[in-house]
């Protein structure tokens, strides 16, 4: 993203509130010329003598043309969400005066700012660590209440303060094991042995419960891929339109009206459902277009975190729906077996099926027990509290440091139990403190940093 370090030095600007009409719209500027800047074009007051921390009201004006009238709000470095000069101008949400705003500020001297600067120069000059960084846009992109708590949580230093109480757990032991390097003519111990081989049990313990809380974190940040697989006619639209509650779908007595892929959102306790009603699966249509469908049905199934089999109560046999599940157990795939239609079925309380797995029982079209429904759905995909206090990993990169940290602390582990030697036990924990690390960013490169900010919205 940036190259240069005299990149570094300059002042940015950029609208922070998204592009369009509205009410209002706020321009971020900083860097070490923001208020000077500012000032060319801000007649009313001498803006480096205002104190930091104070909104102003007046006119913005270039080459003696109004531009319009603003709020500005300063803060001064280093008390800014970048750590430097900030001004931030709410001005009216026009487009046009927005851009005339922008490009005023561009020709006294400002460039524009590129994807996740702002963050960006926050890491730099330590007003957030890597993982806070990434937790300001997971709360952007937020989007239930769970994802934005815990995107809140991490974004205030719950997960890099539990990071850095192991890395300085680990780094006064590296100090005293290197210490002895120091002096091992003189065969001295500083680092106590046993509280090392308690103190990593400890690790391997917390890490290994951070690892597993990334099953739950998947679920909250990017929400549960649903797919609704079955027979033509099955009742999978209405089945859609029944959670939903919406009229979504095309429903017919036509077998093979679905022809692709419907995908809808559906917020249950907090957390995504990605619902896919799919093309009827059959095997034997000449119909080219139906065949494309059933193609795609397969592969949304395959790519889906659970699959709702929906079958027709009233002509299905047990041997099908045996057949049936022992495919899904040999793909490994997670699976609901649901039973439609029961309202057109007398005995549905004596419904038995020779089934591994427990058969769930709706009428979509007369929206029966779908709550219920709903309710398997969630107690089959979300394992774990919600509403948890406790750090819940939802990114993927600090998940695959975490695995490689939790490998290393158990190469320490295994170092202590044989014995080895302070310099090769001192290389095992160095090894830890890497990972953890890359996660925090005490450890990163330029192309790492590039990547991760240029995820982020520009003005962000």
């Amino acid at each position: 993203m940036l190259g240069k370090l005299s990149d570094w030095t300059e002042t940015i600007v950029a609208l922070a509130t998204p592009p369009g009409i509205g009410a209002i719209g706020v321009i971020r500027v900083s860097g070490k010329n923001t208020f000077n800047i500012i000032d060319e074009l801000f007649p009313s007051k001498n803006l480096q003598k205002q104190p930091s921390h104070t909104l102003h009201v007046g006119l913005l004006k270039y080459n003696n043309e109004v531009l319009d009238e603003v709020v500005l709000s300063l803060f001064k470095n280093p008390k800014s969400y970048t750590g430097e000069d900030v001004i931030e101008i709410s001005t009216h949400g026009s487009p046009f005066i927005q851009e005339k705003i922008i490009n005023a500020i561009i020709s006294k001297g400002a460039r524009l700012a590129k994807a996740g600067e702002f963050t960006q120069r926050a890491f730099l000059n330590g007003k957030l660590d890597l993982t806070q960084a990434e937790a300001v846009a997971d709360l952007i992109a937020s989007n239930t209440e769970a994802s934005r708590n815990t995107a809140l949580k991490n974004m205030r230093g719950n997960f890099s303060n539990q990071l850095k109480k192991l890395r300085n757990e680990l780094i006064k032991f590296s100090a005293l094991i290197e210490l002895e390097l120091d002096f091992s003519q003189e065969d001295v111990t500083f680092a106590d042995r046993k509280q090392l081989d308690d103190l990593i049990n400890i690790l391997i313990k917390n890490v290994n419960n951070l690892i597993q809380s990334f099953a739950l974190g998947n679920v909250i940040k990017n929400g549960v891929q649903v797919a609704i697989i079955g027979k033509p006619n099955a009742g999978k639209s209405t089945l859609l339109n029944a959670l939903l509650n919406e009229e979504r779908a095309i429903v017919s007595e036509i077998a093979g009206t679905t022809r692709d892929t419907v995908e809808e959102v559906l917020n249950i306790n907090g957390v995504l459902f990605r619902l896919i009603d799919t093309a009827g699966i059959r095997e034997h249509t000449t119909d080219i277009i139906e065949n494309i469908g059933v193609e795609r049905s397969i592969q949304k199934m395959n790519t889906a975190d659970v699959v709702i089999y929906l079958f027709d109560i009233n002509t299905i046999t047990e041997n099908e729906l045996i057949t049936v599940e022992q495919n899904f157990i040999k793909q490994n795939i997670q699976y609901l077996l649901v039973a439609n239609k029961i309202d057109e079925q007398k005995n549905s309380s004596s419904i038995k099926y020779n089934t591994t797995k427990n058969i769930i029982c709706i009428a979509a079209k007369s929206n029966l027990y779908i709550e219920s429904l709903k309710q398997e759905l969630v107690a089959a995909t979300i394992h774990g509290d919600l509403k948890t206090e406790d750090t819940v990993v939802t990114n993927a990169r600090h998940y695959e440091a975490l695995q490689k940290l939790s490998i290393s602390l158990q190469d320490v582990w295994n170092a202590l139990q044989q014995n080895v030697s302070g310099d090769l036990l001192a290389l095992d924990i160095r090894q830890c403190l890497h990972y953890l690390g890359l996660i925090t960013g005490e450890i990163t490169n330029e192309d790492q940093l590039d990547f991760i900010f240029s995820k982020f919205c520009i003005g962000k």
